[in-house]
C-alpha cells in the first residue's frame, strides 16, 4: 500500500499527490515539467532528462517511517477551519480514535491508525 505519493523536484520543489487522479504538476528552474498523480491508489510520473527524488513511502517501510509520512486531512474540531494535513504522528491519540469511529475509510488506513495506537502503546510506557 502507498502511504506517501511525493517527488522532490532538481529545484527542491516538493510535489505530493493525496488521493486518486489528484494530478500536481511544476515548471522547474530547469525548464522541466514535473508531475505526479495517484494518491494511495498509484504511482504516476513522466519521463524528464533530469530525474526527480522519489519520495514516496509504502507500508512495507515500517511503522516508524509510515508515522511521519502518513498524512490526515483535517479541518479542525469544529469542521470549518482551512483544510491542513497532519501527519498521523502530530495526530492527539482523541484525534485518531474519532477518525476511526467516525470516518469511513479503507481497511489499509485502518490498519495504519491501529499500527499508531499501538506504537503509542509500545513506546509511551
Amino acid at each position: 500500500m502507498i502511504v506517501l505519493n511525493r517527488i522532490r523536484t532538481p529545484d527542491g520543489t516538493v510535489l505530493t499527490s493525496r488521493n486518486r487522479h489528484d494530478y500536481r504538476t511544476h515548471l522547474d528552474a530547469n525548464g522541466e515539467t514535473y508531475m505526479v498523480d495517484g494518491g494511495s491508489a498509484y504511482l504516476r510520473r513522466n519521463v524528464n532528462k533530469e530525474a526527480a527524488d522519489e519520495l514516496s513511502v509504502y507500508v512495507e517501510d515500517g511503522h516508524e517511517m509510515v508515522r511521519m509520512a502518513f498524512e490526515w486531512g483535517t479541518r479542525g474540531v469544529d469542521g470549518r477551519s482551512p483544510l491542513r494535513y497532519v501527519a498521523v504522528k502530530d495526530m492527539s491519540t482523541d484525534h485518531i480514535i474519532a477518525v476511526m469511529t467516525t470516518q469511513r475509510i479503507g481497511t489499509d488506513m485502518l490498519g495504519v491508525f491501529e499500527a499508531e495506537l499501538d506504537w503509542r502503546e509500545d513506546h509511551e510506557a
